[in-house]
Parts: structure tokens; sequence; C-alpha cells
């Protein structure tokens, strides 16, 4: 019998995907709420975890464990652990937000040049005020990092005729997207783009990686929209951006601290718009991560590769 320990609030849903899956009869399913800590027998044992996140420290605690899936696509915190040493495979949740970011992100776009939010103002005061909507069809939309929610975002882009261009490491061609750059192309996007979208991860290279000069890159009539990392962006440098009109404005799903701080300058700042962080949620998000990580229990009994195996040189 293989230990698994799923470490978290919700945990019956996985267990439940893991029976259905045929798995339950080889592992010994452990569930542990996030607010308990596990017996040192527990750890001893565990050889598959599922968690958000766990105290420093601990996976050394942990001699058995040899797999360890993540239930979101960012994994710098795993990542950047020094008791994840190389034995223990990670696994994250990528490809589980196909169907709610983009529609979230088509909703940014549709936010920044549709009336509806001022209609909703004035219907508060009882005012009738015909406003007339910004098209999308026709813009450029530009991506920074088309992997699987960029495609995405591309194709239901393109059915609204938006151009869509972007960057991405690898340069072959993506359906709906018109023209792909690299990396060390970002300032062309920018150049170019109506909306700047921002799906990078986080990595060395991408930290900080929208400063005061990649805003002076972008037109004067462009929005950002970041739903990638909160540290991909210089906080500062896009508030004094959005004031000095050097750019439209932003509309922005994730911060370098979360729940954003009252006092941050993002709340006030006319022009940028704070979403909490619901660019990913979907009320049946568990079910979905359930279903991946079951499909990769089966693998790792199989002993076959794991899906959305973390690259821990590319940081995801």
């Amino acid at each position: 019998m293989i230990s698994v320990l799923l470490w978290l609030n919700e945990a019956e849903v996985y267990a439940e995907a893991l029976r259905r899956a045929g798995c339950g009869p080889r592992l010994e399913i452990e569930l542990l709420r996030s607010d308990q800590n596990p017996s040192e027998q527990q750890l001893a044992r565990t050889e598959i975890l599922l968690a958000r996140q766990v105290p420093p420290g601990l996976l050394a605690k942990m001699p058995k464990l040899r797999w360890i899936q993540a239930l979101t696509a960012g994994v710098e915190h795993w990542i950047s652990r020094p008791d994840l040493h190389s034995g223990i495979a990670l696994t994250c949740a990528r490809g589980t937000h196909r169907v709610a970011m983009p529609e979230n992100i088509l909703g940014a776009l549709f936010h920044l040049t549709k009336p509806y939010a001022q209609a909703t103002l004035d219907q508060r005061e009882r005012r009738w005020v015909r406003r007339v909507s910004e098209p999308l069809a026709g813009k450029t939309l530009g991506i920074l990092g088309l992997g699987e929610i960029g495609r995405e975002v591309a194709k239901k882009a393109s059915a609204l005729e938006l151009r869509v261009i972007g960057t991405r490491r690898a340069a072959e061609p993506v359906p709906q997207v018109d023209r792909i750059y690299p990396p060390g192309a970002t300032d062309e996007v920018l150049a170019q783009s109506d909306f700047v979208l921002l799906l990078l991860p986080l990595t060395p290279q991408t930290d900080d990686i929208m400063n005061a000069a990649r805003f002076k890159a972008m037109r004067a009539s462009a929005y950002l929209l970041n739903f990638g990392r909160g540290a991909l962006i210089v906080d500062a440098d896009l508030v004094r951006a959005v004031q000095s009109k050097t750019i439209a404005g932003a509309v922005l799903d994730v911060y370098r601290t979360e729940p954003l701080p009252a006092d941050h300058a993002f709340w006030t700042t006319a022009g940028i718009t704070v979403l909490p962080h619901i660019g990913g949620l979907d009320a049946q998000r568990d079910e979905i991560v359930a279903a991946l990580f079951a499909e990769n229990a089966r693998r790792y009994l199989a002993s076959e590769g794991l899906a959305a195996l973390v690259d821990r040189v590319r940081g995801y």
C-alpha cells in the first residue's frame, strides 16, 4: 500500500476521485484538514502529498515522499523551498483553468470597452445616460506568455475579430495567433497592442518585467491586464504610468501581496481595476483539479510519466 496524504479542507473530493479512477485498492488514503498537523507516523509513511502549502522544513521529515501534487498552476512557492529535494517529483495544476481563466479575461476586455459598469452606477441614481461602446473587433491583443491559457484566449479572442500577437519561447505557430515573437522582442508586442495581457510564469527572467521602460513602450491608449503573477509588475511604476497617462489603465487580478493591503495605491488610482484574484475560480474547481490528480495517481502507479510535471529550471 502506498500512503497518500490529502492535506486540505476539501480532501474528500480528491479521495473520491482516486476511488473512481480505480486507484483505491493500492492506496492508503489519509485526509487531513489544513488547520491540522500530520503525526510523526503520517510524515514517516507518506509517499504522495497533495496540499496547498506546508510549513518550512516539513518535507525533510518525510523520508518516503516521492511526489507532490500542487493545487495551482504557479509553483514558485514550492520550487523555492530548500527541503524540496531532487528526488521529489512536483506536478502543478496546469491546464485546469482552461475555461474559467479565458472567460474572466474576456470579461475584463468587455469591462474596459463596454459601459455596463457605468450603467450600473447610473441606475443607482436613476439617470438615463446613453454611452457608446468601444469595439473590440479590429483591435490588437498582445499576450505575453502563449501557454495553454494564452492559446485558449487567442482562440476566443479571434472569434471576436481581435488580432492576436504574443511572445513564446517556442517558435512554432499557434492557431489564431497572427504572429509569435521571442521573449526578447517583448517591446515589439507592446508597441503594437491595444491590450497587453500578462500570462507569464514567475521566473528570474520575468520578475519585474513590466517596469517604467516597458510602460513607455506601450501605446498611450493601451491597457494592461495581469492574470499571471503579481511580481511581473513594478507596482509603483504602473501607478505612475496610469496617473501620467503613459498608458490608459489596467485590470489586475494578481498581486505581490494577497489580499491586497488596504493602503496600496492600486485601490485608489483612477484607471486601475482591482479584481480579488478571481481569474481561475470555478464552482467546480476542486473537481477539475481532482480529475488531474486522479489521472496522475493512475500514471504514478503504472510507472508512467506524470502530467503537468514542473521543470524546476524553467520554473513552471
